[in-house]
C-alpha cells in the first residue's frame, strides 16, 4: 500500500530549503556590491588628497589619502597590528581633539612593539590614508552588514620617533568571501533535498 507523502515534515522542509537558496542569492548580491566597492577603493588611492570628514562613517572614502589637525591627543588605544615590514605589533591610535566641542577624530599612528609604548607625541597636522577605526561588533553583524559603521580613522604616513611605519593601503584585508557562501548556502539546499527524498524513499 503506497503511502502519502507527510505534509507538515514537507513543508518544514521546503521552507528550510526556500531559505537556504534566498541567502545563497543575497550572497551573489553582496558579492556584486563588494565587487564595485573594491574598484572604488582602487581608485580612491589615485584621487587627490582631502580633509578627513570628522565624525563620518561613509565607507565610499576609504583608501583615500587625506590630512588632519590634531590639537592635542586627549586618549589613547592599542590594537594588534603589522607594521610595514609585516612584523606583528601594537598600532598606536590616538584619539585627537579638534576644537572645544566636536567628535574630534582617530590616527593611527604607527606600530609598537608593546600595547602600553605610546609615543611623546604632542599632535599638529597628520596626513594619511582613510580606514576604520577600531570595529569592536560581533562577527555575525559584521558579516550580515548589521549595526552602526566604526568611524573613519586616518592612517599617518610618517610615524613619530619610537614607532615603526605603518602598513600600506591593502585591498586584500577587505574580505571578498560571498562567493563561497553562496555555493555553500545552495550545498546544504541539495544536501536537504537529497536526505530528505532518501529519508521519503526509505518511509
Amino acid at each position: 500500500m503506497t503511502r502519502r507523502i507527510p505534509l507538515v515534515p514537507t513543508i518544514l522542509v521546503a521552507a528550510a530549503v526556500a531559505m537556504m537558496i534566498w541567502l545563497g542569492v543575497w550572497q551573489i548580491h553582496r558579492l556584486h556590491w563588494k565587487e564595485a566597492l573594491l574598484a572604488r577603493y582602487a581608485a580612491n588611492q589615485h584621487m587627490p588628497t582631502i580633509a578627513l570628514p570628522i565624525g563620518r562613517t561613509d565607507d565610499a572614502l576609504l583608501f583615500r589619502h587625506a590630512t588632519a589637525f590634531c590639537l592635542r591627543p586627549v586618549s589613547w588605544s592599542s590594537e594588534a597590528g603589522r607594521d610595514a615590514a609585516g612584523h606583528v605589533g601594537w598600532r598606536q591610535i590616538a584619539h585627537c581633539a579638534t576644537g572645544a566641542e566636536g567628535p574630534g577624530f582617530m590616527v593611527q599612528l604607527g606600530i609598537a612593539k608593546n600595547p602600553d609604548d605610546h609615543p611623546d607625541w604632542p599632535g599638529g597636522k597628520v596626513s594619511g590614508f582613510i580606514a576604520h577605526g577600531p570595529d569592536h561588533r560581533p562577527l555575525i553583524e559584521v558579516a550580515l552588514g548589521k549595526g552602526v559603521s566604526p568611524p573613519l580613522m586616518l592612517v599617518a604616513d610618517t610615524p613619530p620617533p619610537g614607532l615603526d611605519a605603518n602598513a600600506g593601503p591593502d585591498l586584500s584585508s577587505i574580505p571578498n568571501n560571498h562567493f563561497a557562501y553562496a555555493v555553500q548556502w545552495f550545498l546544504f539546499a541539495l544536501v536537504a533535498v537529497v536526505i530528505y527524498g532518501l529519508a521519503l524513499r526509505k518511509r
